[in-house]
């Protein structure tokens, strides 16, 4: 066959032009030249046989064999090799070969080299996704790893710090019993402060210990009759104080469903809609209204919490509801639990969303994105199921088995009357 013969007469050409330009350094250079002559091999029974089989081996080897530093930078040293004998192998056909038997070879090689070059391309490709899998699961594992050490030290902290807080509320409580009985006036200001303090820095390691149990998989709820009406009650009392000295309006309203019956872990629902009450208050300025709507869904009530606030951007609107998380520079945030933007921990939101998921519930946040001087605000939907009979238990995400017990009025048989604490 000419095809072969044409082979025969450029082979040596072939190799020595193609190891000279693509491989630097006689070391590289004699390992290169022995992997040219064996595609070489195998590309003349290729044309002989018109199997592209042949070459199957030695691309398979070749897209297989990038270095960890072709693969950190991205470096497809493979394909551009097969691209450029591809062009190498027409300028050499052309140099030595007359035009007629050059044209036959090259008719006949470069079909097969295009081949090559899709087969190595993909085999590249499918060692660099299997790479990049490789390194997102190590940074998967330690960002698990880096979280479980977080959560770890936030239950540690937490608990290491009621011990010595307990020490001084202790000694802070005698001081004042003191000079209760005495007319230093400046000095009762004083420890009135400091309890201040002990009562805001309680507040803080209840919430580090509450995310710690959250984070473990250890919330436990106390699942009892309630009446969402009840704890709509409770907050609208609670926020009584703060919104009349923001000049701010709560409005809170009836709607269908509220006066439901349903079962959940009353004090931690107060405690979760407490959380996105207060942060609505925060973050909508002075005048501005706080609105707690509802409705009835088929198998779920939603809570509504809508302010007339500074509003969330939609890259945070998921944000917020991570641990820790604050919206802007920490170090410009007012200090309080209800002042404009009043700074914290970032844990509120964390929690509710926490204790609303441990009902089988969820929560998210609507807003048409952030502006403090057009306040376009924002709405907290709470969905939480409309559980109505005791032995239907909740599915709590966190714990498994509960079984809701009845209260000691259902088992004389007697109504369970409203009351306006959380925990009932």
């Amino acid at each position: 066959m000419a095809v072969q013969a044409s082979l025969r007469k450029i082979r040596t050409i072939w190799v020595e032009r193609i190891s000279r330009e693509l491989a630097s350094g006689e070391g590289v250079r004699a390992g290169f030249t022995e992997q040219l002559e064996r595609f070489y091999d195998l590309l003349e029974q290729t044309i002989v046989t018109g199997d592209m089989a042949w070459l199957d081996s030695i691309l398979y080897d070749w897209g297989r064999s990038p270095t960890e530093t072709n693969l950190e930078q991205a470096d497809y040293f493979v394909s551009f090799v097969l691209n450029r004998m591809m062009s190498l192998t027409i300028e050499i056909a052309r140099d030595h070969l007359k035009n007629k038997d050059a044209l036959e070879l090259l008719s006949s090689v470069v079909p097969i080299l295009a081949h090559s070059l899709s087969v190595v391309v993909r085999y590249e490709m499918e060692t660099r996704v299997a790479h990049i899998s490789n390194e997102l699961g190590k940074v998967q594992e330690k960002l698990q790893i880096l979280d479980q050490n977080k959560s770890k030290f936030i239950s540690v902290a937490a608990h290491e710090l009621k011990t010595p807080l307990t020490l001084i509320e202790g000694y802070t409580s005698m001081m004042a019993d003191v000079v209760q009985q005495s007319e230093q006036v400046q000095m009762k200001n004083y420890i009135s402060g400091v309890n201040t303090g002990i009562l805001r820095l309680r507040d803080i390691i209840d919430d580090m210990i509450d995310v710690s149990l959250i984070d473990n998989n250890l919330l436990t709820l106390n699942i009892q009759p309630l009446w969402i009406s009840h704890l709509l009650n409770l907050i609208r009392n609670e926020f009584k104080k703060p919104t009349a000295e923001r000049k701010q309006t709560l409005d809170v309203h009836d709607f269908d469903g509220s006066e439901l019956m349903i079962y959940g872990d009353s004090e931690r629902l107060y405690q979760a809609l407490h959380n996105v009450v207060s942060n609505a208050i925060k973050y909508t300025p002075d005048n501005g209204t706080i609105t707690i709507h509802g409705r009835l869904l088929p198998g779920f009530v939603e809570i509504t919490v809508k302010d007339t606030g500074i509003g969330i951007s939609s890259e945070n609107q998921t944000l917020i509801f991570d641990k820790f998380s604050q919206l802007g520079r920490a170090d410009l945030h007012s200090s309080g639990k209800t002042k404009f933007k009043g700074g914290g921990p970032g844990l509120g939101l964390s929690i509710a969303r926490g204790i609303i998921e441990a009902h089988s519930g969820t929560i998210w946040v609507e807003s048409e994105g952030y502006d403090e001087v057009k306040l376009p605000g924002s709405t907290f939907h709470i969905l939480l199921p409309t559980r109505t009979e005791p032995t239907n238990p909740v599915m709590i995400k966190f714990f498994g088995n509960l079984d809701p017990t009845k209260s000691e009025t259902e088992s004389s048989g007697k109504e369970n009357p409203p009351t306006n604490d959380p925990a009932a």
